[in-house]
């Protein structure tokens, strides 16, 4: 008699942002089933605060997969759905929740990260954000089985980035999650056939990468240029460097480094090549910038409706 065709590997996945649903499209491509997709619960957003399903609901829902949004994992009864899936493997990618011991054991392979540093760089929620904001010159995707630590389980696969020095957080962004996605595909085989060996992160260099707060997004510029121009690409998109010139509020989304010295947060210089403002060591030349409800607009644009003037103070 022939043998009996190998069982397909079930592999569940939990995962909620754009970053997580790039490695879901991914993995709805693999040779597996997938017999739940665990997301946050519905959000408001936008000016209405409508609720909004999550980018991975989304994409899901597109590839006719069965969602479950509980609001935690702690209880029996909401960890209901992902026993009853009976996962061979569950894929983590910025879900949202700690996962208690009690799931880390459901799967018969346990549970994977697909995290966005590498390892033990930037554990923690925003690992993309302070490695422009620290002047890394690489980053890159871990592949880790997950352990009750935050981002401390042992190494499966690494794959290295370089950051550019334009690089915002958003261009980082997807640039890692096309790289994660890949790297998950290219590793399950090898992993569902017992081929790979974990190994533990190394001893030295960890470091945490604190969620990026709102109040962050006001510039002391006092500090050096340099150090702003990295914070500028950091918070980009999100939550946006600000400034303030007499009680107006104004977003700078691009800017570079310039030679120029002066009293820190003071205007030296206005034109359409950009807006340059003196800080604790050289200056900055913004070419992006926003006010309240209005766009995004080069510095020339900017400019033509919302004038600044030399001498003027910007302050954090």
């Amino acid at each position: 008699m022939p043998p009996a065709p190998a069982r397909r590997p079930r592999i569940a996945f939990a995962g909620t942002p754009e970053f997580a649903a790039r490695a879901l499209d991914a993995l709805a491509t693999f040779d597996c089933d997938i017999p739940l997709v665990l997301t946050q619960p519905d959000r408001p957003a936008g000016r209405g605060m409508k609720l909004m399903p999550s980018p991975v609901k989304q994409r899901a829902l597109a590839h006719g997969l069965t969602v479950a949004q509980p609001d935690t994992l702690k209880t029996p009864e909401l960890r209901a759905p992902l026993v009853e899936a009976a996962p061979d493997l569950l894929v983590v990618v910025a879900y949202g929740l700690l996962l208690p011991r009690a799931v880390l054991d459901i799967p018969r392979l346990g549970c994977i990260n697909i995290h966005a540093s590498l390892l033990p760089r930037w554990r923690g929620a925003a690992p993309i954000h302070r490695a422009i904001e620290a002047g890394d010159a690489r980053t890159g995707i871990t592949l880790m089985q997950m352990d009750e630590g935050l981002d401390t389980g042992p190494m499966l696969a690494e794959r290295t980035v370089d950051i550019a020095a334009d690089d915002t957080t958003a261009t980082l962004h997807d640039r890692l999650a096309v790289t994660g996605a890949q790297l998950l595909i290219d590793t399950l085989p090898a992993l569902l056939a017992g081929r790979i060996r974990a190994v533990p992160q190394p001893a030295d260099g960890a470091c945490y990468a604190a969620k990026i707060g709102k109040a962050e997004a006001a510039l002391d510029f006092r500090r050096p240029a340099v150090e702003l121009a990295r914070a500028i690409r950091a918070f980009n998109p999100f939550p946006g460097a600000l400034m303030t010139v007499d009680g107006t509020p104004i977003k700078l989304w691009r800017a570079r480094v310039e030679p120029a010295s002066g009293e820190p947060g003071r205007i030296l210089a206005v034109g359409d090549d950009g807006v340059v403002i003196a800080c604790g060591e050289g200056a900055l030349r913004v070419t992006e910038l926003q006010k309240p409800g209005g766009k995004r607009l080069p510095a020339a644009d900017f400019l033509h409706g919302h004038p600044l003037v030399v001498g003027q103070r910007a302050e954090g």
